[in-house]
């Protein structure tokens, strides 16, 4: 249960520095370098902002900085919480959950959400 607690404790030090230290003054983080190289979006651009934004209780704006990471955070709870009750139970964390259509579906899933949030018609899905 160590492994858990350290990543519980890493996401809420994380979540309590960014809510407190507002991403959306310039110079408390840095830039993204993808953005600042090729001008535009990789799929994590406006995922500092999003935590901000749930953080202070506004998921409407969390929702516009980063759709696909917001749709995505109940998911990875399931998988932290799938983790640690598997842990207590003795058991691995190896399931159907894990093969590789779900890990191919994935990868090609954030490559189209990369490509399409740069596209003059998705300006919607950019932070």
């Amino acid at each position: 249960m160590v492994p858990q607690v350290g990543v519980l404790a890493a996401v809420a030090a994380g979540t309590v520095l960014v809510a407190f230290v507002d991403p959306n003054e310039p110079g408390h983080y840095p830039a993204c370098p993808f953005l600042a190289l090729t001008g535009h979006y990789c799929p994590g651009c406006g995922a500092t902002r999003l935590v901000n934004a749930l953080a202070h209780g506004h998921p409407g704006v969390a929702f516009g900085l980063n759709p696909l990471l917001f749709l995505l955070l109940p998911v990875f709870g399931y998988l932290y919480v799938r983790w640690t009750v598997l842990t207590a139970r003795g058991l691995p964390m190896r399931s159907a959950l894990f093969g590789p259509k779900v890990v191919y579906g994935l990868i090609g899933l954030l490559i189209v959400y990369w490509i399409v949030r740069n596209l003059p018609f998705a300006h919607a899905l950019a932070p």
